[in-house]
């Protein structure tokens, strides 16, 4: 390749999946570098990890900004370029039956931290964002920021369990609780539903009569720490095609999934 990759990365905590990619790019199993971290936890531990590493931080504080717009969301004023009715006919995450109030008052507040997080991001060009156990749902303010060009993902995300199974904050023990012998881990472009993306890859383990949930999280973390370098590298080789896969349902009618196929390594 002419350059390498440029990336950039969110967390929320101790950031050991940021730690493996960090050492994958120092290494050379990602030809890759680290441009910046971004947080939405001030205090998050893995943000430690990058001071001896040179890369640049910031920090946006999530829960002050969510705080203050529900005590006075008159005193927070929404971003600029702001568009509530276009959000919500994006977005995915609630159901139609939700309460109004709800869903505007959390597309609102997120849209707030998110431009934050933007203009902490504009100083610093990137290929491609990895969430590297950043515990916030995306709203389609900001993936459409990222995501320019329709049909090219640029953010990436990384979920415990063996999507689509399993989807939300807690894989592993879900997982665990609903008694599956084999469990595992996914990497997913970021679409507008929660952990509903196309999927780039998927690494799995299986589960023993003896483990706990601890146990489970340990064997998933230590494929973690593998998977996520991997799927980065086939991006930065230029090797994830997204593609519409169609097929008919049993009533006829026809439907389409978006993919993610890889390709053969270029001669």
């Amino acid at each position: 390749m002419d350059k390498r990759t440029r990336i950039g990365a969110l967390i929320s905590g101790g950031g050991t999946n940021l730690q493996a990619i960090i050492d994958g790019c120092e290494t050379g199993r990602i030809d890759g570098e680290m441009v910046f971290v971004g947080s939405d936890n001030p205090k998050a531990a893995g943000l430690k990890r990058v001071i001896k590493h040179r890369i640049p931080a910031f920090s946006v504080d999530y829960e002050t900004i969510l705080q203050n717009f529900k005590t006075d969301p008159e005193k927070i004023p929404s971003p600029i370029d702001f568009d509530l009715t276009d959000l919500l006919s994006k977005q995915s995450i609630f159901s139609a039956d939700a309460a109004p109030e709800k869903i505007n008052a959390f597309f609102t507040s997120r849209a707030i931290a998110e431009a934050r997080l933007l203009a902490e991001m504009k100083a610093f060009p990137f290929d491609v964002l990895v969430l590297a156990g950043f515990m916030r749902v995306l709203t389609p303010y900001f993936i459409d920021r990222i995501n320019t060009h329709p049909g090219h993902f640029r953010i990436m995300n990384i979920h415990p369990a063996l999507l689509p199974s399993f989807t939300g904050t807690d894989g592993y023990g879900d997982t665990y609780r609903y008694g599956c012998k084999i469990g595992g881990c996914t990497v997913h472009f970021v679409d507008y539903g929660e952990d509903s993306g196309p999927i780039i890859g998927q690494k799995a383990f299986e589960i023993d009569g003896d483990d706990t949930i601890e146990t489970i999280k340990k064997k998933g973390l230590k494929l973690e720490w593998e998977l996520y370098p991997q799927c980065i590298q086939l991006f930065a080789e230029g090797r994830l095609k997204i593609v519409n896969r169609s097929y008919r349902l049993k009533n006829g009618k026809k439907a389409t999934k978006t993919v993610v196929k890889v390709m053969l390594p270029r001669l």
